[in-house]
């Protein structure tokens, strides 16, 4: 089964003065870009952010799904996914994400659960499609 999502972006100007806008398709997402967001620390939506959001989320359910198969659903599980954008040679790139995951699961220790959590950090589709280009580090324990 496969399915298609969509996003689609503007940019007006020159990439240093210039505000650019994204949508998804559902409307899930509706947001204003500009550079300084994306190289600065400052407030304002990035598409490093949105990939953090996608491997967040992403990761948390591969976690959820493995902890089910092995008969230990989670109660709860919160993750952060930390992106770096940063100068590499002449340009920009994703360097890399560190995600932080905790979790609530009856009846698994804290090895088993981080054991879990490697392994969906290491086969979620998010991190999958990043792997070989960006380094994922995890941080991951009950409570």
């Amino acid at each position: 089964m496969a399915t298609e999502k969509t996003a689609t972006a503007t940019w007006e100007g020159d990439l240093v003065h210039g505000t650019g806008h994204v949508t998804t398709g559902t409307g899930s997402v509706d947001a204003d870009m500009r550079w300084a967001a994306r190289a600065e620390d400052v407030e304002g939506a990035s598409p490093e952010e949105l990939i953090a959001a996608a491997h967040a989320t992403c990761v948390c359910m591969a976690l959820s799904a493995g902890l089910a198969r092995a008969e230990t659903p989670p109660t709860r599980l919160e993750s952060e996914a930390r992106t770096t954008f940063d100068k590499v040679g002449e340009g920009f790139a994703l360097t890399k994400v560190h995600l932080t995951i905790r979790g609530e699961v009856d009846g698994l220790d804290e090895e088993g659960f981080r054991r879990a959590a490697e392994d969906a950090k290491d086969n979620c589709p998010v991190s999958k499609a990043l792997a070989g280009n960006v380094r994922i580090t995890l941080d991951a324990s009950l409570g």
